[in-house]
């Protein structure tokens, strides 16, 4: 059984910055690939960023290329997402996400674990 819990969520100006952190139970952190997503009111959820379990490999989504980073610190079972230059469209419900294997050909990238969700609120 994999744990999920964030933080680092919080109401912030357009332009300013948030770092997001997601602590994993167990000790095989390093096994699993990780992801963010993010959920609007009223809108469906959707892809924000992933890493492999390594963190060689990452993704994001076009809506935050340039501006968000994803990474992990396996010592630590704790993944991150670095936001910068934050935007109104932003805001939302953050998940932090855990999957056995990365499929990305499917929704939600095949993840089979997820967290409760931290809310970011960016003001204009």
């Amino acid at each position: 059984q994999v744990q999920l819990v964030e933080s680092g969520g919080g109401l912030v100006q357009a332009g300013d910055s948030l770092r997001l952190s997601c602590a994993a139970s167990g000790r095989t952190f390093s096994n699993y690939a990780m992801g963010w997503f993010r959920q609007a009111p009223g809108k469906e959820r959707e892809f924000v960023a992933a890493s492999s379990g390594s963190g060689r490999n990452t993704y994001y989504a076009d809506s935050v290329k340039g501006r968000f980073t994803i990474s992990r610190d396996n010592a630590k079972n704790t993944v991150y997402l670095q936001m910068n230059s934050l935007k109104p469209e932003d805001t939302g419900v953050y998940y932090c996400a855990a999957a056995t294997a990365l499929r990305l050909n499917i929704p939600n990238y095949g993840m089979d674990y997820w967290g409760k969700g931290t809310l970011v609120t960016v003001s204009s």
